[in-house]
């Protein structure tokens, strides 16, 4: 009976994320959109779920992230677009396995630090804080890896090179910076009202 409950409150609550992840990807408030880069707020809800639900919600969560953002390449974001007229599969790639690589890491990360003798507020912020770290390397890497040769022949390095240190720097430190703080928050919020451990 109370595996039951557990399963029942669990779905809910993942359903939950993944309906705060739809609004935020479809609507101002999911992303900052500045000269050239699109940093994301999506990463706070697939921390949460990742640290309070476990790994499994977190690929979920950052699977659900992942193909909102693919189908932000068709016409919705400037650069996705761009990608998208390259080549539809690879930006896939780009896209969607990160972040699902993103979210699951994130929850094992923060299992993996509660075995230590790390006070739980300390192992919850650490967390949040490798969530949008994770998601800029592993977007980052993915993308220079799959797209380098096309960047190079349209924009030449001279373009590349500084695009990406402005992306790995601005984007990074935003996201990690709101992760830190509202993730971080919520996350503890949530853990003392639901008795997660």
């Amino acid at each position: 009976m109370n595996k039951s409950k557990f399963s029942t409150k669990y779905l809910v609550e993942l359903a939950l994320l993944v309906a705060i992840i739809l609004l935020m990807a479809f609507t101002p408030i999911g992303y900052i959109k500045t000269a050239g880069l699109e940093i994301t707020l999506i990463v706070v809800p697939v921390a949460v779920g990742a640290v309070t639900m476990g790994p499994a919600a977190g690929a979920i969560l950052g699977g659900v992230f992942g193909v909102t953002s693919y189908i932000q390449c068709f016409g919705m974001s400037a650069f996705g677009t761009l990608l998208m007229g390259v080549n539809p599969f690879l930006t896939f790639l780009v896209c969607v396995p990160t972040r699902i690589l993103e979210g699951w890491l994130t929850g094992l990360i923060y299992q993996g630090l509660r075995k230590t003798k790390l006070h739980s507020g300390v192992s919850v912020t650490i967390a949040n804080l490798c969530c949008p770290l994770l998601n800029t390397t592993f977007f980052m890497g993915t993308l220079v890896t799959l797209f380098a040769g096309t960047m190079r022949e349209q924009f030449g390095m001279t373009k590349v090179l500084p695009f990406i240190a402005a992306f790995v720097g601005v984007n990074g430190l935003v996201e990690a910076a709101v992760c830190f703080v509202v993730g971080a928050g919520i996350c503890g919020a949530l853990k003392k009202a639901l008795r997660y451990h």
